[in-house]
């Protein structure tokens, strides 16, 4: 079960209604699948980063959600007939802010 971001605040990030839960299984899959993904990618356990109430800093749980919402929306390994952009300043923005970079 995802420890950090929760059904509700995800499925506001998603625009998905409260009342439609067909998905909410799919949706609590993908909450688990950012928090390890964000997890490995910044090669520090999450919970190195919680504050005193085990909250996370709000860039690696936006970076969370910004996880959640590109693979609720695009289901499928590739995209037919359509083009995309890197929008500057977030996913990769913000789970570097606090990325382990190892010495030596």
């Amino acid at each position: 079960m995802a420890r950090y971001l929760t059904l509700a605040s995800t499925k506001k990030h998603l625009i998905v209604d409260d009342s439609f839960t067909d998905d909410d299984t799919y949706i609590t899959s993908l909450m688990n699948v950012a928090e390890a993904v964000v997890e490995r990618d910044i090669d520090q356990p999450l919970v190195t980063l919680e504050d005193g109430a085990g909250n996370l800093p709000a860039p690696i749980t936006q970076a969370m959600l910004l996880v959640v919402g590109n693979l609720y929306a695009n289901r499928e390994p590739v995209a037919i007939g359509a083009s995309a952009v890197n929008v500057p300043y977030t996913f990769e923005y913000l789970k570097g802010l606090y990325k382990n970079h190892p010495v030596g």
